[in-house]
């Protein structure tokens, strides 16, 4: 059995799009996952499962948070040694300020023109005065935004207007925190 994590995209966002935490739990754990944990209202669920297929596995999990809770959403299951390659391949490693940076989850490998809209959006941001920047990394996309991700000039131009992020469709984001806290729970 192995140990995926679940990021659910765009729920519990300023009231819209609902999901308990509990109802979240049991909707994973009818589909006969187990050890299942959620990590905080965004939609960030830890289960094991004897399942290989993370596509597989993120389809079956929005069919039946749908069915269950009403709410539609993407999404992405990574498993445990795909969530650690990404806290490696974070290019921002250095920065103490864990929630200053974010990874962008993408459902695939972003598309040539994905790349040149990121390093368009941190050209104009830049421009502005903007401290921030973006790099991918694979299938993820890191911000560092030394400023805050609120003030971030950057992450507004990245989603102003639903800027997708790859060919498959937008990603989700998560800060830096949330990803070591989520690998911890994953266990070794």
């Amino acid at each position: 059995m192995g140990t995926h994590v679940a990021l659910l995209r765009g729920i519990n966002l300023a009231g819209h799009n609902k999901v308990g935490m509990a109802d979240l739990r049991d909707v994973v754990a009818s589909l006969g996952h187990e050890d299942v944990a959620t990590y905080i209202q965004s939609g960030n669920v830890v289960f094991t499962t004897g399942e290989t297929d993370t596509a597989k596995l993120g389809g079956a999990l929005e069919a039946a948070i749908g069915e269950r809770t009403g709410v539609w959403c993407q999404v992405l299951v990574l498993s445990r040694a795909d969530l650690a390659q990404v806290a490696l391949d974070n290019p921002y490693q250095d920065e103490p300020n864990t929630r200053a940076v974010h990874v962008v989850f993408l459902p695939a490998a972003p598309a040539p023109e994905m790349v040149a809209s990121v390093a368009e959006a941190q050209d104009q941001a830049a421009q502005k005065g903007s401290r921030d920047t973006a790099r991918y990394v694979g299938r993820a996309l890191f911000l560092h935004t030394p400023d805050g991700f609120g003030r971030s000039e950057l992450a507004t131009l990245l989603t102003r207007a639903g800027r997708p992020m790859s060919k498959q469709g937008a990603g989700t984001a998560r800060n830096a925190a949330t990803v070591r806290k989520l690998l911890d729970m994953c266990g070794s």
